[in-house]
């Protein structure tokens, strides 16, 4: 997936005292942004597809984190890592949205959770089975701990992810090792 250039994607009223740094002009930091933004963009991939139910709320949480992203890059402090701001940002962008899809949906079921879930594909492999085992079981953990274990399946360091989450790397820690616990006890009953 490719995003195109940040002022086609997002028009009117953003200008170049939006950047990170007030001497680069605003053609610049749309490259820039953009740039960042491509080499990062599976996070925003991830993210979007852990909080959204189907291929049109991933699209329209996708287009969230980017707007949100490029209304705060002028806030971005370039002492840190770019993907540690961007799970940051995202990650409070699609926790805000789970939120209010819930209280807009909460009496209404839709027909994609009342249809069972297909058998097997018959090119589907079992990892491909587990992976999408893991997902749902992700996808059932309440808003911190799915983003704690999207983060820590991304290969996050304990202290990027205390720094995005705002938890220590104690906490990190003690978390995933009990959601690694609670994660393989569900894979067990599920066998």
């Amino acid at each position: 997936m490719k995003f195109p250039a940040t002022r086609a994607r997002i028009s009117g009223g953003i200008g170049a005292s939006m950047t990170p740094s007030s001497a680069m002009p605003g053609p610049a930091a749309d490259d820039e942004f953009s740039a960042r933004l491509n080499e990062h963009k599976g996070i925003i991939c991830k993210i979007a597809h852990a909080y959204a139910r189907n291929p049109d709320d991933w699209k329209d949480l996708s287009q969230e984190i980017i707007l949100q992203l490029w209304k705060s890059y002028h806030r971005f402090d370039p002492r840190f890592k770019f993907s540690t701001w961007m799970y940051r940002v995202a990650l409070n962008v699609a926790i805000s949205s789970y939120r209010r899809e819930m209280r807009r949906t909460s009496a209404v079921v839709s027909m994609e959770e009342i249809v069972l879930e297909p058998a097997a594909q018959p090119g589907q492999t079992d990892l491909d089975q587990h992976v999408a085992e893991l997902y749902r079981i992700i996808g059932q953990l309440d808003e911190l701990n799915r983003a704690l274990m999207l983060l820590y399946l991304d290969d996050t360091s304990h202290r990027d992810i205390a720094r995005i989450l705002g938890i220590s790397e104690t906490n990190v820690s003690t978390k995933i090792n009990r959601l690694k616990l609670k994660i393989k006890e569900q894979f067990n009953k599920n066998e």
